[in-house]
């Protein structure tokens, strides 16, 4: 199939009914959410994603913002002059 029809190449393994299946369950899981919410007061709970392979799980995440940008340079110059880049 893929020497033939390469654009149908991704369609010809499980990877690609697996990635609609995922987003399937997510679209099913903001809709429950929402439901519920309707009928209460409260706001709306963020649904919980089905696990894409690959994707970092465990991401970390630093600050609550942008840095502003006088802050920026001076990390950059900070970093550079570290590496023996400046």
């Amino acid at each position: 199939m893929r020497e033939v029809r390469p654009e149908l190449s991704e369609w010809s393994t499980t990877l690609k009914t697996n990635e609609i299946l995922a987003d399937i369950f997510d679209m099913l899981a903001i809709i429950n959410s929402n439901l519920i919410a309707v009928g209460s007061k409260k706001k709306a709970k963020k649904p919980k994603f089905y696990p894409r392979p690959g994707a970092k799980q465990n991401e970390q995440h630093f600050g609550s913002g942008a840095l502003p940008p006088d802050e920026l340079r001076k990390w950059i110059e900070e970093k550079r002059r570290a590496h023996g880049n400046g």
